[in-house]
């Protein structure tokens, strides 16, 4: 719950006005596991509280751990569905890939959460536990809404998770510390730049509209030009940063004239540029580059004005790695 939220709840249970910011303490600073753990709310207090509350914290019901020190958690959801979260350590940084919905209306062609469907929106809550409880939760560095789902077809619960982890009476976490990832939704991007502070990274995947419709039908909705025409509304000169998703595929959208498109397209525009390697999926006939064309097309980008990284790819063997999240078979085994 927000502050707000919390301070609704001892009003109406006649508790001092003051207990509210102490649960948003217990709950987002020392994160705690039951409400008896309050121990600075009155005996009395904590019962009413525990008699039509919980702290809802669910731990992970499966772990998957890659060679490269990758892991992959299995969360339930209030819905009884379950969503994947991947933590990626690194050196000193440690980054956790969320999910914001239960499989993806998106459908984009290279990506396995879309082949799953739309299975159900996650609530704040839902949001919020793949942080709360998860086992690494002390090291954590970054958070990157890139896991399941399009965080902007969920805007209201995203940016109540966001206002969790950026607020004082929250996790007090910088927004620089929290990219949140978008296709590009109409009317949503626009809000979500209005009502956050936090990094934002468009999936681009093609400079050129007809084929980036192949690849995510998303483009018919809000096509690139529009959410380039968008974004160069806002300053991303200082703290904040926009960057650009682009899985590279093997005679796709690798070729000169679509560096140089993506080169037309963002002239001017303070960004990056993360070029991602392919992991293939079942049934689709795409392939990734060589390390060798990855780092032609990098170095094109880069000379002519455009800061552009080869995103390490993590995770693959444990089906961690960008693209490859599904639930579906898991949820089947739920059931059974």
């Amino acid at each position: 719950m927000s502050l707000n939220e919390l301070k609704g709840i001892v009003a109406e249970l006649g508790m001092p006005a003051f207990t509210a910011k102490q649960i948003a303490k217990w709950l987002y600073e020392k994160n705690v596991a039951d409400i008896e753990d309050m121990t600075n709310i009155s005996k009395a207090n904590r019962q009413k509280l525990a008699e039509g509350f919980e702290v809802g914290a669910k731990a992970p019901i499966d772990k998957q751990q890659s060679k490269d020190g990758t892991i992959k958690y299995l969360f339930p959801t209030e819905s009884g569905k379950s969503v994947e979260t991947v933590f990626i350590p690194d050196k000193d940084r440690a980054t956790l890939c969320v999910s914001s919905q239960v499989g993806c209306k998106m459908n984009c062609l290279f990506c396995q959460t879309g082949k799953q469907g739309f299975e159900g929106q996650l609530t704040a809550k839902d949001i919020i536990n793949q942080i709360y409880a998860l086992p690494e939760r002390e090291r954590l560095t970054n958070i990157v809404f890139m896991g399941q789902g399009e965080p902007m077809d969920n805007l209201d619960e995203v940016l109540k998770a966001t206002q969790i982890l950026t607020s004082d009476w929250g996790y007090a976490w910088s927004p620089k510390r929290i990219t949140v990832s978008s296709v590009g939704v109409k009317n949503k991007l626009k809000r979500f730049l209005d009502e956050s502070e936090c990094h934002v990274a468009i999936s681009l995947h093609s400079p050129i509209p007809e084929q980036r419709a192949m690849l995510m039908p998303a483009e018919n909705g809000m096509g690139i030009e529009d959410v380039v025409a968008l974004l160069r509304q806002y300053d991303f000169s200082h703290q904040r940063r926009l960057s650009f998703e682009y899985i590279v595929f093997d005679g796709v959208n690798d070729s000169t004239t679509h560096a140089r498109t993506i080169i037309k397209l963002l002239d001017g525009l303070e960004c990056r540029i993360n070029l991602i390697r392919f992991h293939q999926i079942p049934g689709i006939d795409l392939r990734g580059v060589d390390d060798k064309r990855m780092e032609s097309f990098r170095d094109y980008l880069t000379n002519h004005g455009i800061f552009t990284t080869i995103r390490a790819s993590r995770g693959q063997d444990i089906y961690a790695a960008c693209g490859l999240l599904n639930t579906a078979r898991k949820q089947e085994g739920l059931k059974g």
